[in-house]
């Protein structure tokens, strides 16, 4: 039989995954069409493997099987093996991985699909062994079995069969949309309550965190539905979770206390030991919900961590011009065997510890503060973990704190300098546009929340890469990745709504009208090209894009946010900017009906579906704007709102002059001033504040306090006149 693929052809992808594989026997393809045709022409099964750069049983299972010889030579030819980045097309990840969760319950990567010609899967798993264990298959051996099954006529029957069941289901659970009902309405803001809810019953009230058991992952959104939920409601239990959760991650194994940063997740219960990879997306929406914590506690470790974190990413995430890398690998080379291994950057001994740091006294303090023992806690090594108090520690050695902490903070930095000279895990440099928003957005809130305008810089430089490389201004088109000069993939929705989230971020923390243009240009194109107003919902894949199996939705909250509640959260904010009084774009439009359809789907299991419910609150609750018209936003301003937690909170700078603001709607491309600007100018020659929601605004002051006094409804200022729609109503 002739193989139908010749050689393997990863050698010539840019994603450092697929390179990571360009060196196997396996005669690896690309996902593109030249692979679907070879194994339509020679009626083979598809191999498809997905995995990504910092995936360790991607690398166990490589070692295995895909560099072994007699495994390649069976794949070779019976099969047409297809390598998948999961970063860089999430969408064919979302359509096999459903599969796999309905199919068996759970999914992971490696993910491991037997596909027919057409695309059509009959049989996935994830990490096979070469040789069966435990009741689990080899991987050689279902190579073999799969291979003669084809070959039989009954047997292939079977198999397509179920293929074809496997994928109406996957299409039933990600294409399709609810009938529309009339007079279906949003879900209102109950839901957030609801969400908030179930959150404490899945918390773990011993440890932090959610559920009873490992491994413990960060759950972002959830955090971020406790925050929102508890300024709506006041109820304490919900800022205690919060709490509870932030406090543990910020001292357990999941953060880097040494170089700052968060791994991906922890294998055990009590956060002591992480899986050691660091996810871009970790390390942007883990930080934001520690903004979130940290506004609504006052507690100072909150922003350290934030700070550090976004220290780590500047310092080991950041292209030197402007772009946020990917992944940092859970592997590296162990000093004392040569060998890669996980954890080696990052893990200690006493011994080691003590040899770094001449201070005896220092040393033992910080193996104390960090639980660096001799027994360890991960395979006879150390995964700090701060466990000790200052005042306990004050206590025992006889020290004051301020020299505790003194003596601390110079062991650590003298720790980091130390590891920076271990061999280091491997970076994962594939630029995405949408992790890049949602790092972005982060970057832009810390400079807000926490008055530095250098995280501005690092959000703007980040966005102005991105922009350069990945915006196609005249077709209105965004790719995802871009690596070494290379642009591929067609943008999905999350690149789009996460990327204009950020940009949005960046005009409300510069007063910088491009970028505000370009978040509208970004939410124009998911109108036209991810929004189908017949079936009343906003798909992963742009109408333009490659056909698949199954064109997917992305509804629930996974290791990102979901995509469509990004959006529909994101087109709510920007409506406001372009909307007259007949509606505009209609991104608002937009968003409730997705609402609508979605309804259902999302009371029936809220948390699930986090972010549909923070922008069913949002269309439910209006966007607290605050309108600044003004040259510069005043300093003591941004201080004020920044020190309370607004969750809604809208900044929308603005020229103080109409002549100024008739420049801007150039540049926008508007012909009259949209609501949020309209009629809002500076009085007196002096800056000028506006709080309005839901069109209800404060009289216009110059006095920041008196803003904040009107939103408590403690407080009546003065003139209400000027300014549309500035009577005094309760909201």
């Amino acid at each position: 039989m002739t193989q139908p693929t010749e050689r393997n052809r990863l050698e010539e992808e840019e994603s450092p995954y697929l390179r990571q594989h360009a060196d196997n026997p396996v005669n690896w393809q690309p996902w593109d069409e030249r692979a679907l045709e070879a194994a339509r022409e020679h009626d083979v099964p598809i191999f498809l493997s997905i995995g990504y750069s910092a995936c360790h049983w991607c690398h166990v299972m490589e070692e295995e099987s895909f560099a072994d010889e007699a495994v390649a030579d069976v794949l070779n030819e019976n099969f047409v093996p297809i390598k998948v980045d999961r970063e860089e097309r999430p969408d064919i990840d979302s359509i096999y991985m459903t599969v796999a969760q309905l199919v068996s319950g759970r999914g992971g990567w490696p993910l491991s699909a037997w596909l027919t010609p057409e695309g059509k899967p009959f049989f996935i798993g994830t990490y096979f062994p070469k040789e069966g264990q435990r009741g689990q298959p080899g991987f050689l051996d279902l190579l073999e079995r799969i291979s003669d099954s084809w070959e039989s006529e009954e047997d292939r029957s079977e198999m397509e069969d179920r293929a074809e069941k496997w994928t109406a289901a996957a299409t039933d659970r990600l294409e399709e949309t609810p009938d529309a009902v009339a007079g279906a309405e949003p879900p209102s803001s109950e839901v957030l309550e609801t969400a908030a809810d179930a959150a404490l019953r899945s918390a773990d009230r011993q440890y932090g965190g959610f559920g009873s058991g490992g491994p413990k992952f960060p759950q972002p959104s959830r955090l971020r539905v406790l925050a929102r939920s508890y300024d709506r409601t006041g109820r304490e239990e919900y800022r205690e979770v919060l709490a509870e959760s932030l406090d543990a991650m910020a001292a357990g194994g999941l953060y880097d206390h040494v170089g700052g940063g968060f791994h991906r997740y922890c294998v055990d219960r009590d956060w002591t030991v992480p899986h050691f990879e660091k996810m871009l997306y970790d390390n942007a929406e883990i930080p934001r919900a520690f903004l979130a914590g940290y506004q609504l506690t006052g507690d100072e470790r909150y922003a350290e961590v934030v700070a550090e974190t976004l220290s780590f990413v500047d310092r080991e995430l950041t292209h030197e011009e402007g772009g946020f890398f990917s992944t940092l690998d859970a592997q590296s080379e162990a000093p004392e065997t040569g060998e890669r291994e996980e954890g080696a950057f990052y893990v200690w001994t006493p011994e080691e510890i003590h040899e770094v740091l001449a201070d005896e006294t220092t040393a033992a303090l910080f193996c104390e503060r960090y639980d660096v023992t001799e027994s360890g806690n991960f395979e006879g090594r150390n995964q700090p973990n701060r466990v000790a108090s200052i005042p306990d520690l004050a206590d025992e050695y006889d020290l004051e704190e301020d020299e505790i902490r003194e003596r601390l903070e110079a062991a650590r930095e003298t720790l980091f300098e130390a590891r920076e000279e271990r061999p280091r895990p491997n970076r994962d440099e594939k630029v995405l546009a949408g992790w890049n928003g949602l790092m972005i957005a982060t970057c832009a809130e810390a400079a807000l929340v926490l008055g530095d305008d250098a995280y501005a810089r690092q959000a703007v430089d980040a966005l102005t890469f991105v922009r350069d490389r990945l915006w196609n201004e005249d077709e209105r088109r965004l790719s995802r990745r871009y690596k070494d000069g290379d642009v591929a993939v067609d943008g999905y929705l999350e690149d789009y709504a996460f990327l204009a989230r950020g940009a949005l971020g960046c005009y409300e923390a510069t007063g910088e009208i491009d970028h505000l243009a370009f978040a509208l240009d970004l939410a124009r194109t998911i109108e036209t090209e991810f929004s189908d107003a017949d079936r009343g919902t906003l798909y992963f894949t742009p109408e333009s894009g490659e056909s698949l199996v199954t064109r997917p939705q992305e509804l629930d909250d996974q290791s990102t946010p979901s995509a469509t509640g990004v959006a529909v959260e994101t087109l709510l904010a920007l409506d406001g900017f372009t909307a007259d009084e007949a509606g505009g774009h209609g991104f608002a439009t937009i968003a409730e009906t997705v609402l609508e359809t979605h309804a259902n789907r999302i009371e029936a299991n809220a948390l699930e579906h986090a972010s549909l419910c923070l922008a069913a609150d949002r269309l439910e609750s209006g966007a607290l704007e605050v309108t600044v018209a003004a040259e510069n936003v005043p300093e003591e301003w941004r201080e004020a709102f920044a020190s309370q937690y607004f969750p809604d909170r809208l900044f929308a700078p603005r020229p103080p002059t109409a002549d100024g603001l008739a420049a801007w709607l150039g540049e926008l491309g508007l012909e009259d001033a949209p609501p949020i600007w309209a009629g809002r100018e500076a009085r007196n020659g002096d800056p000028t504040l506006y709080v309005c929601r839901n069109r209800t605004c404060s009289p216009p002051t110059h006095d920041v306090s008196d803003a904040l006094e009107w939103l408590r409804g403690e407080v009546d200022v003065g003139d209400s006149s000027g300014g549309s729609n500035a009577e005094r109503t309760p909201f």
